[in-house]
């Protein structure tokens, strides 16, 4: 999602691309969503008789979240390979 952080996304597309399953993903995009992480609406379908889906996008504070832990990610990795090649 940090990728395009304000594109909405489906849940059916986050699950194919996180290998997530649906009991474990959905309940943490609502955790998410609850707690202002990330935006969420339903949106009409596209084609007649196709129920509403609801879409999700990284929120303000998401995305600042995602980016913070994404620099700490690289940080710890480059420590990790520093101290790696010392031993």
């Amino acid at each position: 999602m940090l990728e395009r952080p304000r594109a909405w996304r489906y849940g059916y597309e986050l699950s194919k691309a996180t290998g997530l399953t649906s009991g474990t993903l959905y309940p943490l995009l609502m955790r998410l969503s609850d707690q202002g992480f990330l935006d969420s609406k339903w949106q009409e379908p596209e084609r007649a008789g196709r129920p509403p889906r609801h879409a999700y996008r990284l929120s303000v504070r998401g995305a600042a979240l995602a980016h913070a832990t994404e620099e700490t990610l690289v940080e710890r990795s480059a420590v990790h390979r520093l101290v790696k090649g010392i031993a």
